[in-house]
């Protein structure tokens, strides 16, 4: 058997220079039909990855494309820094199942209080699970932060959510169908920047085109998680308008009225086709390992940089997920 070519597999397999580049990365990353793997298969894809890494005869695979589809499977279900099998429900491959199911249920039962009220609840114990799932190795979340930011994006999104449901409820029906979208923003605005507040005090790490450690820096953790906060609320967004304005159409041509069992099937049909795009599609927004120029660094981190590597005009930094 001839020998697998060499490549690196811990960067991805596509250009992640170009938009569509990353989309193809996460559209491979995020596939829900990974969860179906069982975990001897996953154990398999483990095994592949750690002999090839190491250099080793892999006769499992007949070439390098059976290499990449075992390493997203691993990808997609351990840790990248600990190893560890990651929580079923917290990796990036139940994203579409599991936001489609919550995202349907927030827009279906959006009239009541105690709805409301249950569905944010969800929303955020399912992104705390993801939070923490996807948590740093090197510096982890405490169970402090944890708490503290699960307390504050559940409060936000509930606050949120029941200030527009009164403000809107003489307004037109597809108002207030929007206002699980502001909520889910709200929220988003709250949870991330709480969940990474080591991050924005301490700073983040800065490398340079060798992935050497050059300095440390705040700006970089707030572009950072400014972006990821972004492209978790463009995820939100295709699913969180199109339904409603779907749903708008079929209750005003009263198919709803006539058929009123078919309003959650439908919302939860459509939610799951649109998330299946726009989750990694969201994800591609920005690169998972980002450039900043030099000079826009903060003044301490750009003194530092410029007197110790005085050749360097852009760093990088892993801005997360």
């Amino acid at each position: 058997m001839a020998s697998l070519p060499k490549v690196d597999i811990d960067k991805p397999k596509f250009d992640q220079s170009t938009y569509w580049g990353r989309a193809k990365h996460f559209f491979l990353l995020t596939n829900p039909l990974n969860l179906f793997a069982s975990s001897s298969d996953l154990e398999r894809a483990r095994e592949i990855v750690e002999k090839y890494r190491a250099g080793k005869s892999v006769p499992e695979c007949k070439s390098i494309e059976d290499v990449w589809r075992a390493k997203y499977l691993y990808d997609s279900a351990f840790h990248p820094e600990t190893g560890e099998k990651q929580l079923i429900i917290g990796r990036m491959s139940a994203q579409m199942p599991m936001n489609t199911f919550i995202t349907a249920g927030m827009m279906t039962f959006y009239k009541t209080t105690r709805a409301v009220v249950f569905w944010q609840w969800f929303n955020q114990t399912f992104n705390a699970t993801v939070n923490y799932t996807n948590r740093s190795g090197k510096t982890p979340i405490s169970n402090t932060q944890l708490l503290t930011s699960y307390c504050l994006a559940t409060s936000g999104a509930l606050g949120t959510a029941l200030t527009l449901n009164s403000a809107v409820k003489n307004m037109n029906p597809l108002v207030g169908r929007l206002v699980p979208l502001v909520a889910v923003a709200a929220a988003n605005c709250i949870n991330l920047p709480c969940m990474r507040m080591q991050e924005l005090r301490n700073g983040i790490v800065l490398l340079d085109e060798k992935n050497n450690e050059v300095g440390i820096s705040k700006k970089a953790a707030f572009v950072g998680i400014s972006s990821v906060v972004i492209s978790r609320i463009a995820m939100a967004i295709p699913g969180m308008t199109l339904t409603p304005v779907l749903i708008n159409h079929l209750d005003k041509n009263g198919f709803l009225k006539k058929f009123p069992h078919m309003n959650a099937p439908i919302q939860t049909i459509f939610c799951g086709i649109i998330l299946i795009f726009s989750t990694p599609m969201g994800c591609a927004f920005f690169s998972q390992r980002a450039a900043i120029k030099v000079d826009s660094l903060e003044s301490e981190a750009r003194e530092s940089i410029k007197k110790n590597r005085p050749d360097l005009d852009t760093v990088w930094y892993n801005k997360g997920l």
